[in-house]
């Protein structure tokens, strides 16, 4: 898989292609691998790989209604492509990095059977830049030890003690098997503090609930 350099940053753009996926949360600067292999959407990436290599990653706004273009979630986070590589059948092995939040102001018509976007950015200008933590970091350590140990889950504690304070809360938040108008919520946070509030209350709660059901998870296209 290739990497890619960063590029210097410059103005985000009016027009982003998105890709709405029920479950899927995207934070910027945290990391998102996809595994691509429906049509429209390799020819999305491919557009992308060859402009500014940013998607919107968006959810469905009724996960349950499964229309092909369903209504979605009026903010979502853009996400650079910062690896890629084929496979020999065709799919693309995507990492997208969380560039900055948008919101939609309008959708345009499709191309090669993808979305568009009309993007504004400028109520998230602070994601650009790192988020000072500020948070009760050791009552979320402390709920997510029992989160794990209540589902078994092996986890590298001495890397989690020493994360910075805004990566622990984005990887967290990514990968933690919350509702998708949970994560909705967690994206809509204003700040880092108050993700973090949110993320604590969502992993005390979900210990007081059964285990999810395995056959239950996110498929990412």
């Amino acid at each position: 898989m290739a990497a890619m350099s960063e590029p210097d940053d410059a103005a985000l753009p009016d027009i982003l292609p998105i890709f709405p996926l029920t479950g899927v949360l995207l934070l910027p600067r945290g990391r998102l691998p996809l595994n691509i292999f429906e049509q429209r959407y390799l020819a999305m990436f491919r557009d992308a790989m060859d402009g500014e290599r940013l998607v919107g990653m968006v959810q469905p706004a009724d996960p349950p209604i499964r229309e092909l273009n369903p209504a979605v979630y009026q903010t979502g986070c853009a996400g650079r492509i910062t690896s890629f590589s084929e496979t020999e059948d065709g799919r693309f092995l995507i990492t997208l990095t969380g560039v900055s939040r948008f919101r939609i102001r309008g959708e345009l018509p499709l191309l090669s059977g993808y979305r568009r976007v009309v993007a504004e950015w400028d109520d998230f200008a602070q994601d650009r830049n790192p988020d000072e933590a500020g948070f009760d970091r050791s009552r979320l350590t402390q709920g997510l030890r029992n989160f794990f140990t209540q589902r078994q889950v092996q986890a590298d504690w001495s890397a989690i003690d020493q994360a910075p304070g805004e990566h622990l809360v984005t990887s967290i938040a990514m990968m933690c098997p919350f509702a998708p108008n949970e994560k909705q919520a967690l994206l809509e946070a204003k700040t880092l503090d108050e993700r973090a509030q949110l993320l604590t209350a969502l992993i005390e709660m979900t210990l007081t609930a059964p285990p999810p059901d395995p056959e239950g998870g996110v498929t990412r296209h």
